[in-house]
């Protein structure tokens, strides 16, 4: 089993700047991808970024290219989600995850209790 647990949420104003962080701790040699999803209020959760464990490819969704970057610290168990330019629309709890195989953007082994980022306009 994996535990993760997000930390970095909080209030920015739009086009600020916030970073996230998940620490992955227990079989985390099980691990394959890890990702990051959010849920806004009234809305279902959404994908928004996933990177290889041991690897550097990176997917984003369409919705946050050029302003979100996933990058990870293998060493240090750490996912990161870099995120610039926000919007209120970026306004949502946000969840890491993280998979086994190459399921992580329809249905990932592995979930955090979510963190919350509000952007005010």
């Amino acid at each position: 089993q994996v535990q993760l647990v997000e930390s970095g949420g909080g209030l920015v104003q739009a086009g600020g700047s916030l970073r996230l962080s998940c620490a992955a701790s227990g079989r985390t040699s099980s691990i394959y991808d890890m990702g990051w999803f959010r849920q806004a209020p009234g809305k279902e959760r959404e994908f928004v970024a996933a990177i290889r464990w041991r690897g550097s490819n990176t997917h984003y969704a369409d919705s946050v290219k050029g302003r979100f970057t996933i990058s990870k610290d293998n060493a240090k168990n750490t996912v990161y989600l870099q995120m610039n330019g926000l919007k209120p629309e970026d306004t949502a709890v946000y969840y890491c995850a993280g998979d086994r195989s190459t399921k992580i953007v329809s249905d990932p082994d592995y979930w955090g209790q979510g963190t919350q980022v509000a952007v005010s306009s």
